[in-house]
């Protein structure tokens, strides 16, 4: 991976991260994101103002979480990112804390089928057990909720989404949080209509073929 690669990879990472603040899906230092390169991985600092951020303060790793160039620690939440490499076959990661799906969390074990959208993760988002920040067993616990779907909600805590790029990681967190604020909106007023299973595997396989290839 050339160098001048790796920097424009850097520079998407600070992007993504400041995208997080302003669209309201972190509040400060909060969450996380990284991007891979081979067996190079470029992740947010820990406890880093992302408005403060230069390509310099994003720390490289390998797939064993060893740092291989910058100054800074990188996130405690390395761990999940780590595993959706190894594990999902993951291009990119993008953890929130964003409001209406943690909330979501404190009441569901998934995100019922209230929109087509969810067919974009293979189905029903499910809501992996609460496990301590940074630690190995949110990681596992993450992993679970994450077979065979492209984000999960971490409960009492987050979000976690993959995709091949970082733009796609980010845009599947914007619609998860979308997707979780519109049940919470439909839910106070009644009881939400839901798709069935037929229809939203039937959804999938359009999605499958969505978009400019």
């Amino acid at each position: 991976m050339s160098s001048s690669r790796l920097a424009e990879q850097r520079r998407e990472v600070i992007e993504i991260a400041r995208r997080m603040t302003s669209d309201r899906l972190v509040v400060g230092t909060s969450g996380n994101v990284s991007v891979r390169s081979g067996d190079l991985v470029a992740v947010t600092p820990s406890g880093v103002d992302y408005d403060k951020l230069t390509v310099a303060d994003i720390p490289l790793v390998d797939l064993t979480g060893e740092v291989v160039e910058g100054d800074l620690k990188p996130t405690s939440e390395l761990p999940m990112h780590l595993t959706a490499y190894q594990r999902h076959d993951a291009g990119a990661v993008v953890h929130t804390h964003s409001l209406h799906a943690t909330a979501l969390s404190l009441l569901r074990n998934d995100v019922p089928a209230v929109h087509y959208q969810l067919a974009d993760f293979g189905g029903t988002v499910q809501v992996a057990e609460y496990a301590t920040f940074g630690s190995d067993q949110l990681a596992e616990t993450m992993s679970k909720a994450l077979e065979g779907r492209t984000g999960c909600i971490l409960r009492n805590h987050g979000t976690i989404t993959i995709g091949a790029s970082l733009s796609q990681a980010y845009n599947r967190a914007r619609q998860l949080e979308w997707l979780c604020e519109l049940w919470l909106t439909a839910s106070r007023a009644g009881e939400p209509s839901l798709l069935s299973d037929a229809e939203l595997a039937r959804c999938a396989e359009l999605f499958a073929g969505y978009g400019q290839k």
